[in-house]
């Protein structure tokens, strides 16, 4: 069996003078060594391999669509940028394929679309190269960009473990459950949102100038046969009430209402029924 040496540290105690300190030290030790695992090396290199086809791929294939979609466009760059999406969109359905390899229901939608993806690269491929009379060589692209798919295919089967239906519905029991918490959080976020927002228009409204209150007097409504009162009137409250009688007012209610209008709005009621009083007196 083979080993390797392996450096270790560990806390000892050393003492001077009495006084016992843990310090470091360093030990080595002989550790076995696991044998290769060239099931592991074998599949990393496959991916390594197909990595690589991959981005030959995509560079054979961007070359030939842009070239060819660089005949209707009077930019070349923009022809090229567009000619990326053929291959991006089945590399991206791949990355999905991946993702989804344990779920064999959900893997069949991005690998359905992969290999809708994969057949518009190889037509678009094969026209380019029936239109620059090189139909062999476009046909030879178009070759490459499924052999790198069918490539990928087989490193992917080889990697997605099978799950029983026991353990497949736990899966999508559980999976299930985690979306519903997440869906739940996101939802709470945007009612957050949307109740601050509310929060915040009540707030601006409130803060808007209100009306003053009317009181209690303000809101009486006046007998119809009351007499109607100058609007403008004496700058005195004896002159406001003595223009009151006259205009055959003497309740003393409406009295007060009218030398608060035209006087002082904050005359005190003792004051104006004292002046009511006085000047009936002198009538």
């Amino acid at each position: 069996m083979r080993t390797r040496t392996e450096p270790r540290t560990r806390l000892v105690p050393h003492t001077i003078d009495g006084e016992t300190k843990m310090v470091p030290e360093t030990y080595t030790v002989e550790v076995p060594v696991p044998p290769k695992d060239w099931d592991h090396i074998v599949l990393t290199g496959a991916l390594a391999v197909v990595a690589a086809g991959l981005g030959i791929v995509i560079v054979w294939s961007t070359s030939s669509i842009g070239d060819l979609l660089a005949r209707a466009v009077s930019e070349p760059a923009i022809a090229y940028a567009a000619a990326t999406g053929f291959s991006l969109g089945w590399i991206v359905c791949m990355a999905l394929e991946w993702v989804d390899r344990y779920d064999p229901v959900r893997i069949r939608r991005p690998r359905t679309a992969g290999h809708v993806f994969l057949a518009a690269d190889m037509a678009a491929v094969c026209g380019h190269g029936w239109i620059a009379d090189s139909f062999i060589v476009g046909v030879i692209g178009a070759v490459l960009s499924g052999g790198a798919k069918w490539l990928w295919t087989l490193v992917l089967d080889r990697q997605a473990a099978p799950l029983d239906s026991r353990t497949q519905q736990w899966v999508n029991i559980k999976r299930g459950e985690i979306g519903g918490r997440l869906a739940l959080g996101a939802s709470m976020r945007q009612l957050n949102r949307a109740e601050a927002r509310a929060a915040a228009q009540e707030v601006a409204l409130r803060s808007a100038p209100e009306p003053s209150p009317e009181t209690p007097e303000d809101q009486e409504e006046a007998p119809e046969d009351t007499p109607e009162l100058p609007a403008s009137g004496p700058v005195t409250m004896a002159e406001a009430v003595r223009t009151a009688i006259s205009c055959g007012i003497t309740d003393p209610d409406a009295v007060l209402r009218y030398v608060r209008k035209v006087v002082d709005a904050n005359a005190k009621e003792e004051s104006v029924a004292r002046t009511l009083r006085s000047l009936r007196r002198t009538a």
